[in-house]
This record gives C-alpha cells, structure tokens and sequence, in this order.
C-alpha cells in the first residue's frame, strides 16, 4: 500500500452557494472530502490527512496533517462561506505543510477542489506547477462547476506542468451529478495504475452501484461499510410503518374505511422484505378485536352513566325526604328553645325580687324613701317565698281552730 501524507484544499468561496450539485456545491463538495478522507486513512495505517480552506482573504488551515479521521469531519461541518478562492496561494500553503510532516518517508500529495473561477494567470499556474513536480509533490485537481474554456485552459495547463509519469489526475465533474459518485471510480480513489485503490473505495463503489438494485443488503447499504447510515434508514422505516398503523387503527375507530399503506421511503425491492397481502387472517382477528374491545367499552360506559343517574335520583328522594320531615322537627325545637328561654328568664327575675336584701339596697339608694319604714319593710318582707309560706300556715292554723 502507498504510505502518502495528503492536504485536501477545500473551496469555500461564495461560488459554493449554488445549487447545480444536489443540494449545493459546498454540501456535495463536503461529502466528497469526508469519502476521500476515509480511503486515504484506511488505505494504510500510517497515511495523514490535513484540509485547508481557499476560501476568504487568505488561506487557512484547519487541520494538520493527522491519521485521525474524526478531526477531518469536525473541521467540514459548519464550514463557513467568504470571498473568493484563492487557487495559487493555497497550493502554495500546503506545499509547506506537506514539506514539515512528520513522516518522511510519506509521499506528498495535493488534492484541490475547485468550483469557483481561477483568477491567476496561466504562466504564473504553470510556474508553480513545475515548483511543485520538482519537489514530488503530486497534485489531483477536481473541477466542477466552473468549467468555463479559460478556466479549463488554466487548470490544463497547471496538471501538464505538475503531472509527472501520470502521478496526477484531473477531474472535470459536469452538473447535476453526485459528485462523491463519479469520484469513486476516479485514479484519485483508486490510484494512478488502477490497482492500488484502498478497500474503503472500492466496498464504497460496490454499494453505490449495487444502490440501485439492492446489492443484497437492506435498504442497498452495506451495514459493515456504513452501520450508522444503515441503522438510521432502520429506524426511519419503523417509524413510518408506525404511523401508518396508527393511521390505520384511527380510520378503524372512527368506522371509515382503512387506507392502504404506500411506504414513501423506498418500495419493497429497496427494502429486501415481502409486505403481507391485506385481508389475511390476521387482519381479520386484528379487526375482531377491536370490535369486540369497542364494545366492552360502550357497555362499561352504559353501566356506569346507569348506575350514575340511579344513585342521583335516590340522592334527590332522600334530600326530599329530609325536607320534608325535618321543618316539623325545626319548628318543634325552636319553640322549645324559646320556652326554655322564657323559663330561665322569669326564674331569674323571681329570684331577683325575693331576695330582700337586693330588693333594700335598690331602695336605699332612692329619693324620699326610707328603708327603715315599717311600710317598706313590711312590703319587702311580702316579696320574700318565706313570708308567704308563714302566711300559709297560719291560715291553716287559723282553720284547723
């Protein structure tokens, strides 16, 4: 296997905005890098990756030369959007970092995607193409979207001066095409002599052949090349048989008639798996029971509205009852309250008047009345229960003589 150390020159100029490459040139462009980063690591153990940006006022580099994969795909998402691309200067910027690798028994290579115009001259690309094939380092340009006679002219001229015994490829992708595809079966995947491709691009070339006849596989992936795609595409097809049962059950339940499942994710020789005709038998033991679970449910409704209204109506007879029966008894006990009342009331005025001695000092405390008159005194001691119990007796003598 070549062990290479490889800087993915990415462009990012506000030519990416446009959409002739599904869904625009700088998402196509970002799933290509991810593909070539992912058969350049698993090609040898050893290789490296770095990606710079052209994009903006000057180059930029996002990632040095590393074998980590992982550091690669953080850096292109989100990658922003800024001026103008500058092909030269970029070119330039990798070849110093190719020139401090680590390991130098790793070929240098440069990997440019292009689909803005190039604004430098021709002589000066050619200049710095010879540069670079003077030093070994390989350049694969892909140029898309811009494929314009001048800028064709500029970039064919560069290849020529960089191009040493076909070390270099150039790649004019048209529009309206996947671009991560046609790059598959390219020498920038598979190699300069066709035969030192890495097994990651050749399973990825495999499965998007195969894509559009199942290949074998669920869903046309294989689910050891990519387990989190496949797994994704799983759960996205359960969660769609999900709701249409639901859809299903619901057209059941309200009486109308059930409507057919369509799966708008993919059709049945995509998925690898037979649907059940309708109208099996256990479409019909499904249909009887939930037949016979709606009617369970309209008797218990039944039962419990009838049991309601009972409870209520002996609810009402009784508070009828109550009514009825207890004003009697109301008016019964306040008019013994009121006599209770009256009693206790008389009961202490008796006891107030009897008493002789209150009765003296009420008296005493009168204008122009003398307690000590016989006449008061007389008249008090009349009031007392004693006095007419005294005066009792002796009429009772009185008879007896």
């Amino acid at each position: 296997m070549v062990l290479e150390a490889t800087m993915i020159c990415v462009d990012n100029s506000e030519f990416m905005r446009n959409g002739d490459y599904a869904p625009t040139r700088m998402q196509a462009q970002s799933d290509a890098v991810n593909l070539l980063t992912g058969a350049k690591t698993q090609q040898n153990a050893e290789n490296a990756v770095g990606v710079l940006t052209m994009g903006g006022a000057s180059p930029r580099v996002l990632v040095t030369l590393t074998p980590d994969l992982g550091k690669v795909l953080s850096a292109m998402h989100g990658l922003p959007l800024e001026g103008e691309c500058n092909f030269l200067s970029s070119v330039q910027v990798a070849q110093i970092v190719l020139k401090h690798r680590q390991n130098k028994n790793q070929r240098q290579r440069i990997v440019i995607f292009s689909g803005s115009p190039v604004q430098a001259e021709q002589e000066e690309m050619i200049k710095v193409g010879k540069k670079l094939k003077k030093n070994n380092v390989a350049v694969d340009v892909v140029l898309f979207g811009n494929s314009d006679e001048t800028n064709s002219a500029k970039v064919q001229a560069f290849h020529e001066a960089v191009n040493n015994d076909g070390n270099c490829a150039l790649v004019t992708i048209p529009p309206g095409v996947i671009l991560s595809d046609v790059l598959l079966s390219t020498p920038i995947f598979t190699g300069a002599d066709g035969e030192s491709g890495s097994a990651f691009a050749a399973s990825a070339a495999a499965g998007a052949g195969a894509s559009g006849e199942g290949g074998g596989f669920e869903f046309g992936v294989d689910p050891n090349l990519d387990p989190e795609l496949a797994l994704a595409l799983r759960v996205s097809l359960e969660e769609e048989r999900a709701r249409q049962e639901a859809a299903q059950k619901t057209a059941k339940d309200e009486g109308g008639e059930p409507s057919k499942p369509t799966d708008t994710a993919m059709t049945d020789a995509e998925k690898g798996t037979s649907q059940p005709p309708p109208g099996t038998g256990m479409a019909d033991m499904d249909m009887d029971e939930d037949a016979l679970l709606q009617q369970a449910l309209q008797m218990s409704l039944a039962d419990h509205a009838g049991s309601s209204e009972g409870a209520k109506q002996r609810a009402t007879a009784e508070d009828v009852d109550m009514q009825e029966g207890g004003e009697d008894e109301l008016a019964a006990a306040l008019k013994l309250s009121v006599q209770e009342e009256k009693k206790s009331e008389d009961g202490n005025m008796q006891k107030v008047i009897h008493d002789s001695g209150y009765v003296s000092s009420v008296l005493a405390g009168l204008k122009g009345v003398d307690p000590n008159d016989k006449a008061v005194k007389d008249a008090v001691e009349s009031l007392s229960p004693n006095s007419k119990k005294k005066e009792k007796d002796d009429d009772d003598s009185n008879e007896e003589k």
